[in-house]
């Protein structure tokens, strides 16, 4: 058996410590497909997960990486071939299955998406985690009648990894995007990436009533605890907000008022054991609906030595975008 270089993160006396160094292949663990991931990217949870913030990892060691992309080297597994080019985001992997911060990872088939044609893992891997999510809860604000010529739709936390796809998938359907920042200086950043307004993250986070102004039609919120119990206080009648973060908090202060008075619905959006079936058609929008210019501006590209370190400075709020990672 041979070694790779992974981001390995160990059981401490006093918590838990993250290296890069050499990883044993006969330590892996089972499944029925081995792949090559060649790009990975930097998630908030995979922040949380290297930085030891919060109790993401329940196995130690555990190689990071929630998401990987990358080439099928052996498989037993009847929809997949070595050479297959492949996508794994979520299903435990980073947390209870050794994840895609190595040369070398071994998961179940079931698990893996085919890269969209046309799409390379590079492009893949800016998505990530992040990019899957947003469109997760686009498609949720579509099944619920959230339409474009139904108003504007807010984005909270737009200049991360999934507010900034976020805006630029709402952006390309037509919607009025507002999008809430804590980050002034990234104005420019989000009109780029289509947001029509840009509003200061405080006019989200004043004491929630139980009914404000009615300002949007829905929206995509990745904070979480007041923030969101304002965005459901300003939602307008019928209206929706996909819940996909908790960067703000898991608590939520709000009433029934928004639920029971203007029949605002909350939904909240996993991309973790999300089925496959919904997992292939939102790959496939993806494809199609998120522009590849958009793309380019909102990435920044990074070797895997530098994944520790991205790690603190996404939990800091000092990430913009999407950073994505080069394997090897």
């Amino acid at each position: 058996m041979s070694t790779f270089k992974a981001i390995v993160i160990d059981k401490t006396t006093t918590g838990q410590n993250a290296a890069l160094k050499n990883f044993d292949e006969s330590e892996l663990m089972e499944g029925d497909v081995t792949f090559r991931p060649e790009w990975s990217t930097v998630n908030y949870k995979d922040g949380l997960a290297v930085t030891g913030k919060a109790p993401v990892v329940r196995r130690f060691p555990m190689i990071a990486g929630i998401d990987g992309a990358g080439t099928v080297e052996t498989s037993t597994h009847p929809d997949w071939k070595p050479g297959d080019q492949v996508i794994l985001t979520g299903w435990g992997c980073g947390e209870t299955h050794l994840g895609c911060y190595a040369g070398k990872a071994r998961v179940k088939g079931d698990w893996l998406v085919p890269l969209p044609a046309g799409m390379t893992g590079r492009d893949a891997m800016v998505i990530g985690t992040a990019g899957f999510t947003a469109m997760l809860a686009l498609m949720a604000l579509e099944r619920q009648g959230v339409t474009p010529d139904r108003g504007p739709v807010v984005v909270t936390g737009a200049a991360g990894g999934v507010g900034s796809v976020a805006v630029a998938l709402l952006a390309r359907r037509g919607y009025h995007v507002v999008a809430s920042t804590g980050r002034p200086q990234q104005a420019t950043y989000l009109q780029s990436l289509g947001a029509a307004e840009v509003i200061d993250r405080a006019e989200l986070t004043a004491a929630p009533r139980p009914l404000g102004r009615e300002r949007w039609a829905g929206g995509i919120d990745t904070v979480g605890s007041v923030t969101l119990a304002n965005l459901l206080s300003m939602t307008r009648y019928g209206g929706a907000i996909a819940a996909c973060g908790l960067a703000g908090g898991m608590d939520l202060p709000t009433s029934v008022a928004p639920f029971i008075l203007r029949g605002v619905s909350l939904i909240g959006i996993d991309s973790v054991m999300c089925p496959q079936p919904v997992r292939r058609q939102a790959w496939a929008r993806l494809s199609t609906d998120l522009d590849r210019q958009k793309m380019a501006q909102m990435s920044e590209e990074i070797a895997l030595s530098g994944v520790i370190d991205a790690g603190r400075r996404i939990l800091e709020g000092h990430v913009r975008g999407r950073l994505v990672v080069r394997i090897g």
